[in-house]
């Protein structure tokens, strides 16, 4: 698909003919702290199609990440409903697979014994987990490093290895929490690229959290922008740029455009600022030596 072939209305009317894989009906999330109570996620209602590319965006403490995690089953939600073709999701599952900003890796397993885990954890032998676990090393380039441990890679390759580890399982959705916002700018451009090419190629739904709106726009088939205080769904953005993308796109002026529009969506309102940040205190003077030149 090119620039000169591409129809954003008929590629989202293929997307939505799709089926639903993920909803999420008036989901709301309260947290209880003695008598304080803070609604973190307010009457969200989304639906995710199968195969579909999602970005969630939003300012800090609009709960991005909460709601990441309460998919994959590890947090718990006050109220509404969240299912996974139509069933209510009520724990973690290997068909949500979930990739951490932390490479979360068993420092004490090889890149092997890693990625075979979870297969061993399902119940399969030594010796089929073996072979799911070299198929997703090669896919992923590391095949030559797979008897090295997490502290002898790099922070790319550790977090291609927390992608196969959760590709293994043969998830139906993969969640994704700012996974690439601890790498440098070119390893992080080399892995998004990696991302892309990966989902291109395989039956997978990817919800992706990130702060990054340029990431969004390159990665997302539709961008959700949440508002804070409390978490809501602010905006829902179709991405109406063709497939596949590389870095050079965000050079063009449509992609300007998107950025800009995001921008504002995300930054414009100051009422919509983390709360912890509304009221930062006068730091009292600790040293004697001036600031002046």
């Amino acid at each position: 698909m090119n620039n000169s072939t591409f129809n954003a209305h008929e590629y989202f009317q293929k997307i939505y003919a799709r089926p639903v894989i993920l909803e999420a009906k008036n989901l709301s999330q309260m947290f209880k702290h003695g008598k304080t109570e803070r609604t973190i996620l307010n009457q969200i209602d989304l639906k995710i199609h199968k195969r579909e590319f999602i970005c969630v965006i939003g300012p800090s403490g609009c709960g991005k990440s909460t709601f990441s995690r309460i998919i994959a089953g590890l947090d718990a939600y006050s109220s509404g409903e969240l299912l996974v073709d139509g069933e209510k999701i009520t724990g973690p599952s290997p068909e949500r697979g979930m990739v951490f900003q932390g490479y979360t890796l068993f420092p004490w397993k090889t890149v092997k014994e890693n990625v075979m885990f979870g297969p061993l954890m399902k119940g399969a032998s030594q010796m089929s987990a073996e072979a799911s676990a070299r198929e997703w090393i090669n896919i992923i380039g590391l095949e030559k490093y797979e008897n090295q441990y997490p502290h002898q890679l790099s922070g790319g390759m550790k977090q291609r290895v927390a992608i196969a580890r959760a590709l293994v399982n043969e998830p139906k959705i993969l969640l994704m929490d700012e996974p690439f916002g601890a790498l440098d700018p070119h390893t992080r451009q080399k892995m998004q690229k990696h991302l892309m090419d990966l989902w291109e190629n395989i039956d997978i739904t990817i919800i992706f959290v990130t702060h990054d709106m340029d990431e969004a726009i390159l990665l997302a088939d539709r961008i959700v922008a949440l508002k804070a205080n409390p978490g809501e769904i602010k905006e829902i953005i179709e991405v109406d740029l063709p497939r596949p993308r590389n870095i050079e796109l965000m050079q063009t002026k449509e992609f300007k455009r998107l950025k800009s529009h995001v921008d504002q969506l995300v930054h414009a309102q100051d009422d919509e600022i983390d709360p912890a940040l509304e009221d930062l205190p006068k730091i009292p003077r600790m040293t004697q030596i001036s600031s002046e030149r």
